[in-house]
């Protein structure tokens, strides 16, 4: 049984999510867990820059975002995807490029412990 030729196939239309997520470049979980663990010393103020939404005073350290005033990042902070990034960031260390790799077979084989000889 053939198709009917006056059937056409749908195009399937892109997404714009994945556009926009490449141009807001988030950092990976391994990124912000480290820049969570850093001391309060080595913590730097926020620099005014014109790129940032809200000149890039209002930000959320846990989800990496930044927003245009005070009371939208406060907001945020009591939404259930705050909560949750929050969670994972108080507990083990996310997996990491180094973990990916050596999961892949790209790190360095382990050949076990090395034997002595004499």
């Amino acid at each position: 049984m053939g198709r009917c030729p006056t059937r056409k196939v749908k195009k399937r239309r892109l997404s714009h999510k994945t556009a926009r997520r490449d141009k807001f470049e988030v950092k990976g979980d391994d990124l912000v867990y480290t820049e969570l663990r850093k001391p309060e010393t080595e913590i730097k103020p926020f620099q005014l820059d014109e790129d940032l939404p809200g000149m890039g005073q209002f930000y959320c350290l846990h989800c990496d975002r930044y927003f245009s005033n005070a009371s939208v990042r406060n907001d945020h902070f009591k939404t259930k995807k705050h909560k949750k990034r929050v969670k994972m960031m108080k507990g083990p260390a996310p997996h990491s490029q180094l973990d990916a790799d050596l999961a892949g077979g790209m790190g360095m084989p382990d050949n076990g412990p090395k034997l002595m000889s004499a």
